[in-house]
């Protein structure tokens, strides 16, 4: 809380986009998302792109030097974070390696913190890949949010300029979900602020 004020000073969320392939839809998903922070003042967003960090899905207890500069690149975002939101598409029934190396090379820093999802696809709209990662974040000790959004046939819903074509329905979903996130996240903040977690 603001002493001065009593109005809780914003969350810090990172907005993880998952895919670092070439051609990728993601960045067009997050523009899109990105719009939805900017329409609330309880929320402040830093994007961690996959695509910035080179990072090997082969993990070790001693990174080398080229590894720790590309950590360098989104750890501190990650560790500063209140709480994240996932971008993920699905690839082949599941969600992409740079995610996958990107959440693995970090521990603490999802510990105790709430993780939202914005899922894009074919027919699936990549909610199997959302299905699986519920369950990696959970190894993690952070905490799921409920309600999701999911993009069906991404491609088509966008126009060339990356609107929405039918913004009502995902408009709606961003807000149940983000509602979500910032109870978890103020309640969590302000649990371990009182006592660490797993203490």
């Amino acid at each position: 809380m603001n002493p001065t004020t009593d109005v809780p000073v914003p969350l810090k969320v990172a907005v993880i986009v998952g895919s670092n392939r070439e051609g990728r839809f993601g960045p067009v998903v997050a523009d899109w998302l990105l719009g939805r922070f900017r329409e609330r003042d309880d929320l402040t967003v830093e994007v961690v792109d996959t695509a910035d960090a080179a990072l090997p899905t082969a993990l070790s207890h001693s990174p080398s030097p080229e590894v720790t500069a590309e950590l360098a690149k989104v750890t501190p975002k990650l560790a500063g974070a209140d709480a994240f939101v996932v971008l993920t598409p699905e690839y082949n029934h599941s969600f992409p390696a740079s995610l996958k190396a990107l959440i693995d090379w970090h521990y603490e820093e999802w510990r105790a913190k709430p993780v939202g999802f914005v899922s894009y696809g074919g027919v699936s709209g990549g909610l199997r890949a959302v299905e699986q990662l519920r369950q990696v974040f959970a190894e993690l000790h952070a905490v799921t949010v409920r309600d999701t959004v999911s993009f069906h046939n991404a491609g088509a819903s966008f126009d060339d300029a990356g609107r929405h074509r039918d913004p009502s329905g995902p408009d709606a979903a961003a807000k149940a979900m983000l509602d979500q996130l910032a109870w978890w996240a103020f309640a969590l903040r302000d649990a371990k602020a009182v006592r660490p977690y797993g203490s």
